[in-house]
């Protein structure tokens, strides 16, 4: 009767597991977006003077027409439309209430001229340049202090032209941190949609300390070989949807961070609710989802589902370090689908680069309740390199229904982590034997308590002997 009930209790578990996806979405701020609002006010950039030869260089037009736009911020909002043609031009700052718009055939050209794009001041919580001391380039499309800011448009391009940047960056010659290809900064209501982002110098898109943010149907593309050219990376932002979108480049596909360090500790400022849903892409030498290496504002209540990487070299990757500081935790990853991926899923504790020598090398991260459920994978090299810090094990890891066609001769490979696991193939790490029921199951993020009570209750009423 006892084997019997594990069996079926089991079974029960992960029917009512295989529900929580939609309790999730339904607690998130995720949902389609209405793009084709009408602002009642639009201009063209070519009424400005904007010429789209993709030799001109609009900057000028673009600042002017937003400037003109501007005043139409507190009568309903205002729309840029970009047409047909290759406008190229430097940095330019959004403002809110604002719709940017391009057609099918539009595309905007970042110059490769580094003058065009001016130098900031560090954002507080890296204390310098991601790359180097000092200020960093701005971005190509930029905004800061903004409310309800759309960029959108009929499958239209907005195009870094990175490699300038790029040859920059391997030459060491940059006197400052490459810019961004789009950053919003402490701002709310931004939708980010129907377009292509090519060949960003740096990151591609970066919301940093923003709330309510939506990217929906975008496609990201850089060069494999292009230097840490990330897709999207949330940054000490809250509510966060990213939902279908292809993405190839040359570094993570989505990072979220949270600050670096000291100063990431100081602001203080999580990445939390954040929800990435039907995500597709590949790379060559990074990861399809990283949290980290800078997470010292801390990041929580992640949640990943039907995800599809191939031809990459790491599918899930954690990275921090002592002196990080910060947490990760409440993350739930679950339906993913592996091809050609060298390790599913990697701990990295020793992304050790640090701001300066001020960082505490006794601030250690707290990593718990993480879980990974529903992954398959075909022609995987190693199925889990999960590598905690001495004195600071990383807890409460749960692995449920994984299945791995892994080409090596050692699996798993775990230090410094304790957690859990049930129906993994191959054969997971010691550290994570011990079977999630019915024990542990509270223990594993994300099992909501009415679920874990309809689950024991049915079970009562087929098993009416049973006793706890």
């Amino acid at each position: 009767m006892k084997s019997s009930f594990s069996l079926v209790y089991l079974l029960l578990v992960l029917v009512f597991f295989s529900h929580i996806t939609w309790a999730v979405k339904g607690n998130l701020l995720c949902k389609q977006t209405d793009i084709g609002e009408i602002r009642p006010h639009s201009v063209t950039i070519t009424e400005f003077g904007a010429v789209g030869d993709g030799v001109t260089l609009n900057t000028k037009a673009f600042q002017n027409a937003i400037f003109y736009l501007n005043s139409f911020a507190d009568k309903g909002g205002a729309k840029l439309f970009v047409p047909a043609g290759r406008w190229l031009t430097g940095s330019f700052d959004l403002i809110s209430h604002l719709t940017l718009w391009l057609d099918k055939d539009a595309v905007i050209l970042g110059s490769m001229n580094s003058d065009d794009w001016p130098v900031v001041d560090p954002l507080p919580s890296y204390g310098r340049g991601r790359e180097l001391p000092g200020g960093r380039h701005r971005s190509l499309i930029y905004g800061r202090n903004l409310t309800d800011v759309i960029i959108t448009g009929d499958n239209g391009t907005i195009d870094g032209q990175g490699s300038v940047w790029w040859n920059w960056f391997r030459r060491k010659t940059l006197n400052y941190t490459r810019p961004h290809l789009v950053e919003l900064m402490n701002s709310t209501g931004v939708v980010i949609s129907n377009l292509t982002f090519l060949n960003s110098p740096f990151w591609t898109i970066h919301p940093v300390y923003c709330s309510h943010v939506i990217v929906q149907n975008v496609t990201i593309l850089a060069p494999l070989d292009s230097p840490n050219t990330d897709g999207i990376d949330p940054d000490s932002s809250d509510d966060v949807c990213i939902e279908d979108c292809y993405i190839s480049t040359g570094d993570d596909l989505i990072s979220i961070k949270s600050g670096w360090d000291e100063y990431g500790i100081s602001f203080a400022r999580p990445s939390r609710n954040i929800i990435i849903r039907r995500l597709t892409g590949h790379n060559r030498n990074s990861s399809g989802i990283a949290i980290g290496s800078e997470m010292s504002g801390g990041v929580s209540e992640v949640y990943a589902e039907n995800i599809y990487f191939f031809n990459s070299s790491t599918g899930i990757i954690l990275k921090t370090a002592r002196g990080r500081g910060g947490y990760v935790r409440n993350i739930y990853i679950s339906n993913v689908t592996l091809v050609g991926v060298d390790t599913a899923i990697f701990f990295n504790s020793n992304f050790s680069q640090h701001p300066d020598e001020f960082y505490d090398p006794n601030a250690l991260p707290v990593i718990e309740r993480i879980t990974f459920k529903d992954v398959i994978g075909d022609n995987i090299k190693v199925a889990g390199l999960l590598k905690g810090i001495e004195g600071d094990s990383f807890r409460h890891i749960c692995l449920l229904n994984i299945t791995l066609d892994v080409t090596t001769k050692s699996p798993w490979n775990c230090s410094n982590i304790q957690g859990y696991s049930t129906l993994v193939s191959p054969e997971t790490c010691e550290p994570l034997k011990e079977s999630i029921y019915p024990k542990h199951y509270s223990d594993c993020y994300l099992l909501p308590n009415h679920l874990r009570s309809s689950a024991r209750h049915l079970a009562m009423e087929t098993f009416p002997d049973i006793r706890s």
